[in-house]
């Protein structure tokens, strides 16, 4: 039998969570499910593994936003219901990248990219994007392009 695909996994850990009657749980699979229902009926597809974690990626992006937002307006429940939710949907993520890894990454699509200048940048970013994805936060990823570029 082949490996289950990440949407799989994703929904057979709604199924479990529904069955241990995780409230919680239940609710953000539910929505991680549902984007992707979302996106397969509106572009009449099959999401694959590499589109699933592209959906998580800017899913955890859009929370981490919403909870600074929440912190930054004195809503310390709606920050930590963000929180949660951040946490429940990286379980699916690959491991996050070490910052000499991903520094490593950003110097070797330099190189392969023969980049030189930060106007330049997208050619670097198109060969870092699938190497990173789900595994680091690309404006962090962006910042490191651009202060190597400018040294």
């Amino acid at each position: 039998m082949s490996q289950p695909t990440l949407k799989d996994r994703i929904n057979d850990a709604l199924k479990t969570a529904m069955r241990a009657k995780e409230k919680e749980r239940v609710a953000v699979l539910r929505l991680v499910m549902s984007e992707f229902k979302k996106i397969e009926v509106d572009e009449r597809i099959e999401l694959d593994d590499s589109r699933v974690l592209a959906v998580l990626d800017k899913m955890v992006k859009q929370r981490r936003d919403s909870e600074t937002q929440y912190r930054n307006a004195n809503r310390p429940e709606l920050a930590e219901q963000e929180a949660y939710e951040i946490g429940q949907i990286q379980e699916f993520l690959p491991a996050a990248l070490t910052a000499s890894e991903l520094e490593a990454i950003v110097v070797n699509a330099i190189a392969d990219a023969g980049v030189s200048e930060a106007r330049d940048m997208g050619k670097a970013m198109a060969l870092i994007k699938p190497q990173v994805q789900g595994r680091a936060d690309m404006g962090e990823v962006s910042k490191l392009l651009k202060t190597k570029l400018s040294n």
